[in-house]
């Protein structure tokens, strides 16, 4: 419905495929949120329940990111004018990629920065503190050698990976069923009263997560999702509790990365 409105579908052709968009990073936020003369969807609505992908996340105007925060956190989008008001359901797997500063360098073995720190302080300083909030995991990726990408031994197979996302989304879907959660499916969209209730922790693992909130600031936001964070790992897992190292494990996605 979203595709059509937008003019996206030619000939009546229908889909059966999740949605991934990855716009440039020259998009106006006409284009990434939505509006117009005409009000059409953008980038954000076009994905719905699909994968939206911001390359180069820093290039990106600033205020065109924070122009994602309310779409990415109420999983709509509302656009309002004069003269009507018009909402387009946004609810997307959010997933960005970026250099760790502008020349591309920082952290390469044997490369020095000719500013140094400040040049990865200042590209980094680019993205919002309440728009990177919304982000529950953030992974450093460091350069890769040839001497890595030759003869290294092969990974996970991706359909050993996907059949253990399955399990625990299902896992996820029978959970929220018995609550009488209407409309959640997984953790990620629990609310945080929820998200209270299904995950109850221990006092030593209690502890930790007070000390890294206080430690590191975390707002309420960042609070419950770290929350859901340990408890999807937990059901990836299999397990029924979550402990320590699953909170440890969410913690150091969202304070180990800059």
């Amino acid at each position: 419905m979203i595709q059509s409105i937008a003019g996206e579908l030619a000939g009546g052709r229908l889909s059966d495929r999740r949605p991934f968009r990855a716009p440039h990073h020259s998009a106006s936020m006409a284009a990434l949120v939505g509006g117009g003369l005409k009000v059409r969807p953008g980038e954000v609505s076009l994905a719905h329940n699909g994968v939206l992908f911001l390359d180069e996340l820093p290039e990106f105007a600033p205020a065109v990111l924070d122009g994602l925060r309310q779409p990415l956190e109420a999983g709509e989008t509302v656009i309002a004018r004069a003269n009507h008001r018009v909402s387009y359901p946004s609810r997307v797997q959010l997933v960005a990629a970026m250099n760790p500063c502008r020349c591309g360098m920082a952290g390469t073995p044997g490369h020095t920065c000719r500013r140094g720190a400040a040049c990865a302080a200042d590209y980094q300083a680019r993205i919002s503190g309440p728009f990177l909030d919304r982000i529950d995991i953030r992974v450093d990726v460091p350069a890769v050698s040839a001497a890595h990408m030759i003869g290294t031994a092969k990974g996970e197979p991706s359909i050993v990976v996907a059949a253990r996302v399955a399990r625990a989304r299902a896992v996820q879907s029978e959970r929220f069923e018995r609550l009488g959660a209407a409309g959640v499916h997984t953790n990620a969209a629990a609310s945080s009263a929820i998200i209270e209730k299904i995950v109850v922790l221990d006092a030593q693992t209690k502890n930790l997560l007070v000390s890294a909130a206080e430690k590191f600031n975390l707002s309420a936001r960042a609070f419950h999702r770290v929350l859901k964070v340990a408890r999807t790992l937990a059901d990836l897992g299999g397990n029924e509790q979550v402990a320590r190292p699953h909170i440890a494990e969410a913690l150091s996605y969202r304070v180990g990365f800059g």
